[in-house]
């Protein structure tokens, strides 16, 4: 009964701003009523996305790892991409809104997420072990793609300030793509039991039900279709959002990095609250293909994305970051790969991680 209200609110939702948005959107002068119309739509995305979430973890456990948790991170991606490429279509001037948002999401996935993680797991667990090769193979494709697409930028000398050349943008893009693309035939082949406790087998298919067989095929679409119908409300009504979002920023003079952080908190919070429950109830391995694939999926498909964005549009695109954030994104990948260089993870990585992300808040506000 939830989902179908869920939907119900979201479906109207994108019909009244369908057909009354324009004038809505057109008189954000008083801040009582932007807010209004903000903690509107905020609601019903939020509200989607976690019927996204809900979705993706019923084919998780019909489908079985790591098809389960790459499900719900591409849909979450999808999402992330909508957003980015409808405030850069809608504000016409945001070059680092792309930058911004990736950067953010990795903070936040890689320090907040797994830091607040390890803790509660360490706390209530004491120690938690994974599949150390599932976690290597994600940062092994996840340290060149972010080099690739956020540091790299910096140092061509055939443009500056962080931009990319025509050719850059094409090839770069492509290699990212087909990175991407190597990485999730990995994943979903040849070595699927990388991405699964070390205990199980890795299997061809399905995992069996509690009956034995396999899951109806009529039933795994009935979920894709509802996984479907829950994705798109949130890309339909993304333009009105990132309207309300460049108007506030700009309003109230706040940093233009917010953008991305409050895109990638919109866009992740469900996902996140979904990593948090699986270390609460010790699946850290759920947890690590959440958190690492949100990573790894955000820098394979935004990247491509936004620089397509550019290019069809005419818009600059700024994708190296500043100098400070050069340092925390190479601090946070050398970290990463400490904390899941061994079997097992203790309270003592978690806490490392916060520290690393509430540096990163300190620095939004006082860069």
């Amino acid at each position: 009964m939830s989902g179908i209200l869920r939907l119900a609110v979201a479906w109207a939702t994108v019909g009244a701003f369908a057909w009354f948005g324009k004038e809505w959107l057109g008189d954000l002068g008083s801040p009582l009523w932007a807010c209004g119309l903000f903690a509107w739509l905020l609601g019903a995305i939020m509200w989607s996305a976690f019927g996204v979430v809900h979705e993706a973890e019923e084919l998780a456990e019909m489908l079985g790892e790591p098809l389960g948790t790459l499900i719900l991170t591409l849909a979450i991606v999808v999402i992330e991409v909508a957003l980015v490429s409808a405030v850069m279509l809608s504000a016409k001037d945001a070059p680092t809104l792309g930058r911004d948002t990736m950067f953010a999401v990795l903070m936040i996935v890689l320090n907040g997420v797994v830091g607040i993680g390890l803790l509660i797991g360490g706390l209530r667990h004491h120690q938690q072990s994974y599949n150390l090769q599932g976690a290597s193979a994600f940062l092994s494709v996840l340290i060149p793609l972010s080099t690739i697409a956020l540091i790299i930028p910096n140092f061509t000398t055939s443009t500056s300030d962080g931009t990319l050349t025509r050719l850059q943008a094409i090839t770069f893009s492509t290699f990212t793509v087909a990175l991407y693309a190597v990485f999730l035939l990995i994943q979903t082949g040849r070595h699927r039991d990388f991405f699964m406790e070390s205990s199980h087998e890795a299997t061809s298919g399905p995992e069996p039900t509690e009956a034995g067989e396999r899951p109806a095929a009529g039933t795994i679409l009935r979920h894709t279709a509802l996984l479907i119908a829950n994705i798109l409300p949130i890309v339909l009504l993304s333009k009105s959002l990132a309207t309300i979002l460049d108007h506030g920023i700009a309003a109230l003079g706040a940093p233009s990095a917010l953008g991305g952080v409050l895109i990638a908190a919109i866009v992740f919070t469900p996902e996140a609250i979904s990593s948090l429950k699986a270390v609460a109830r010790n699946d850290l391995q759920r947890a690590i293909n959440l958190c690492l694939g949100a990573a790894t999926s955000t820098i394979g498909l935004t990247v491509p994305a936004i620089l397509a964005v550019g290019l069809i549009t005419g818009q600059t695109v700024v994708l190296g970051l500043k100098p400070t954030e050069m340092a925390l994104l190479t601090v946070t990948l050398i970290l990463s790969t400490l904390t899941f260089s061994g079997l097992r993870t203790t309270v003592l990585e978690g806490a490392v991680h916060l520290i690393v992300f509430l540096v990163y808040l300190v620095l939004i506000f006082s860069p």
